[in-house]
């Protein structure tokens, strides 16, 4: 791979205190860390050690306590609630262990439900959704319900759900947590190929070591702060 890409997210003593009555419940403390344009990372760790943290302050879902957070040019950290928002739209996909799928829509419903955010007609929206449903290998089933579907499939559509508005970076917590192995391989091949073919900047949380060995680099956190990278290599040599 490329080792002089430029660097896309970058944490610098980034910390997250939660507050609950009296007590203080540190989950990020003082975390520095830089991801590559373009790279596709894992994030692993003990319950507990900041990964799903890490994550939703990288989407913007949370807010940062201290320290700085810069996602390309743009200084999260300092963003208002209507930015943030705003941002996320136009500049985040985001993948669930759990799909998330609108269960009353269709999976070509669900999956444009991103683009009613945006300024667009409604042709570019049927052109966007039916491409993004094609990347995953789902046309055939557009007009098909959640309850319809294997729960490979629902995930297949909630990646498509995740790109259909062409955000540069990808954010996935746990995404082959609930399925087979086989749909497992499946999902994480469509991730290699949003990485590989599509220069995708792709951060995952997982606890699978086959599912993380699919990253270029494997962050391990632990009581908030990174405790050791694996790059791919050593991380095959380690299965």
């Amino acid at each position: 791979m490329n080792n002089t890409r430029e660097p896309f997210i970058r944490c610098t003593g980034l910390t997250k205190i939660y507050r609950k009555g009296d007590q203080e419940i540190i989950p990020l403390s003082g975390l520095n860390l830089v991801i590559e344009r373009g790279a596709f990372v894992s994030l692993m760790g003990p319950s507990g050690s900041g990964k799903t943290t890490l994550l939703n302050l990288l989407a913007g879902i949370d807010s940062v306590t201290s320290g700085e957070l810069w996602i390309g040019t743009n200084d999260v950290a300092r963003m208002s609630r209507r930015q943030l928002a705003s941002w996320r739209a136009h500049e985040i996909g985001i993948i669930f262990q759990s799909y998330n799928l609108v269960p009353v829509l269709t999976a070509y419903e669900n999956v444009e439900l991103p683009l009613l955010l945006h300024n667009m007609g409604k042709k570019e929206r049927a052109e966007r959704v039916m491409a993004a449903l094609e990347t995953v290998a789902l046309v055939d089933r557009a007009d098909h319900f959640p309850r319809q579907l294997s729960g490979g499939q629902e995930q297949r559509v909630a990646i498509a759900r995740a790109i259909v508005a062409d955000p540069p970076l990808l954010l996935a917590d746990e995404p082959t947590g609930d399925l087979d192995r086989a749909s497992a391989d499946m999902v994480l091949g469509l991730l290699d190929t949003l990485h590989r073919a599509r220069g995708r900047t792709i951060v995952m949380v997982t606890h699978d070591p086959l599912a993380a060995s699919h990253a270029e680099r494997q962050l391990h956190l632990e009581k908030g702060t990174l405790a050791r990278t694996v790059r791919h290599g050593d991380a095959e040599a380690l299965l």
